[in-house]
């Protein structure tokens, strides 16, 4: 079994090494035309090509290139209304003589759409009828049957990374425009979520003034669930803040730390973010400090929120 893997992986290796260096003209000339797009990169392809064009479609999408998949059997059955002419097509087809992608060729040309073909076979009819042909031949399928594509696919697959990677560069594509359309991903929430977006605020956030008792301070962290309080003066503008465990370590020193004043134990002109700053940049400052809250305030320097190491946690900036 190991000797097989081994086989498969070695034959799927040498197919995307032989695509690499056949690569020439066509494959810039293919870069372009999907950069130069004015509308969408239709991807389209049969059986497992056309699993491999759906996986080449959302790559396309997500790296700036609007880009869909289209069933080409569908295709002939009213879908290709969403072709326009300023689309780009990419065909995927080993042969080059799928049925039902040679049966929507004559469409696209009255359409006037640009075709690029990704074929094994140069001298086929999808080959023949594509603006720009872009070889991926194969010397053998890891299949031991030579049966189920397997090497094909996966060239097919690397030279549709290839051009969606090389168009992303061409457009000057950067981690704040993938972000944007991977709000979901942990990119994208490092380079989108803002402090305000997951800071504490109102009951959640532990407010006292620095004249209130240190027992008051340990009950208004108890009810906020947090883990410091922020202390203010006469203005409400922030003077320190004060932690569950500054309030522990002076327990421990002296019982009778509880009847101070907050002002005798908190951290003076803590360490404080804006709401508007990347909730990315407030992790920072909290692991490089080893601390676990940070005050979040105005612009007149009042607390409006607590940013906690446990809610970027469950936000999924960590």
């Amino acid at each position: 079994m190991l000797d097989r893997a081994k086989e498969v992986l070695t034959t799927e290796a040498e197919a995307i090494l032989a695509v690499r260096d056949r690569l020439d003209d066509s494959f810039t000339a293919a870069v372009r035309l999907i950069v130069n797009c004015e509308g969408r990169v239709v991807v389209t392809g049969m059986g497992k090509s056309g699993s491999i064009a759906r996986k080449i479609a959302g790559t396309l999408a997500s790296t700036g290139s609007p880009a869909l998949f289209l069933h080409p059997a569908e295709g002939v059955h009213g879908d290709l209304g969403m072709v326009t002419s300023k689309d780009v097509v990419i065909a995927l087809s080993n042969s080059g003589e799928t049925e039902e992608l040679i049966a929507i060729l004559p469409v696209l040309k009255r359409i006037g759409t640009k075709l690029i073909s990704l074929v094994g076979r140069m001298e086929s009819t999808l080959a023949k009828a594509s603006d720009v042909v872009l070889d991926v031949c194969i010397e053998r399928e890891a299949c031991p049957l030579g049966l189920a594509p397997t090497a094909s696919t996966t060239a097919m697959l690397a030279l549709g990374d290839a051009l969606a990677l090389a168009a992303m560069e061409a457009r000057e594509f950067t981690k704040q425009d993938y972000a944007m359309f991977h709000p979901g991903g942990a990119l994208g929430r490092r380079l989108t979520l803002r402090v305000r977006d997951v800071m504490r605020t109102d009951d959640r956030m532990a407010l006292v003034h620095q004249d209130d008792l240190v027992r008051d301070v340990l009950f208004a962290i108890t009810r906020a669930g947090a883990g410091a309080a922020v202390v203010t003066d006469n203005d409400g503008k922030l003077v320190g803040i004060i932690t569950d465990g500054d309030v522990r370590r002076h327990l421990l020193k002296d019982e009778q730390s509880l009847n101070k004043r907050a002002r005798e134990i908190m951290t003076a002109n803590p360490r404080v973010i804006g709401p508007d700053q990347l909730a990315a940049e407030g992790l920072g400052v909290l692991e490089a400090l080893k601390i676990g809250e940070l005050p979040v305030l105005d612009d007149d320097r009042r607390p409006i929120g607590v940013l906690m190491m446990k809610d970027l946690f469950r936000a999924g900036i960590l």
